[in-house]
């Protein structure tokens, strides 16, 4: 098959390679900017289950390259097809937002050190943003996207409404007080880490 540098897959993973070239930055020195996009969030730290992907990203020569999560952070009505977000010009922050929500998350958690992430973070056009996602988190295959300790994205419930069951997230890094009041899931802290283990050791 000819190869088509327009097609859906290769324009995602051009978009993924430029986030790969973005100079990271520590997690606490992020400085606020405008727009929307894709981000990428590096661990660094001591928090064993983590050590073989910290090993990874400890190096000095290629600094991180082994995401822990990747998300992102869309336009204004992008949903809809109606933004005029054209350029980062004037737009909100609203990848800087959604990264500033994922830091008080960390920082709540009593295992894990905020000091100890970096992140690199890169606005997209809007229409590209979900295909830069979805290419980005395949190539990385990044834990805390995956379901063996997804969760970090969840917010409050609200009162009254927590009936579902506590995060894989939530339950290796205790700390959300909001996830505190929500039933145990189906595994331990425990097994959680281990699901970590195996899946690093695989991927």
């Amino acid at each position: 098959m000819a190869f088509d540098p327009l097609s859906y897959e290769n324009l995602g993973e051009s978009i993924t390679r430029a986030l790969d070239a973005v100079e990271p930055v520590k997690l606490t020195d992020l400085a606020k900017f405008p727009g929307a996009g894709i981000y990428a969030l590096y661990y660094l730290g001591d928090f064993e289950p983590y050590r073989l992907l910290a090993e990874v990203n400890r190096n000095e020569e290629t600094g991180p390259t082994k995401a822990i999560y990747i998300g992102k952070a869309e336009a204004e009505n992008s949903r809809t097809g109606k933004t005029d977000q054209t350029s980062d010009a004037g737009a909100k922050p609203k990848l800087y937002d959604r990264i500033q929500d994922h830091r008080k998350s960390i920082e709540a958690a009593v295992n894990l050190d905020v000091e100890d992430f970096m992140v690199r973070a890169l606005t997209v056009a809007p229409t590209w943003i979900p295909l830069a996602e979805v290419v980005s988190i395949r190539v990385h295959s990044p834990v805390w996207n995956s379901i063996t300790v997804g969760g970090l994205g969840n917010h409050n419930p609200g009162s009254g409404r927590a009936k579902g069951k506590r995060s894989p997230w939530d339950t290796l890094h205790p700390g959300r007080s909001w996830a505190a009041d929500i039933p145990d899931g189906k595994a331990t802290q425990d097994e959680v880490a281990q699901g970590v283990r195996d899946y690093l050791r695989v991927h």
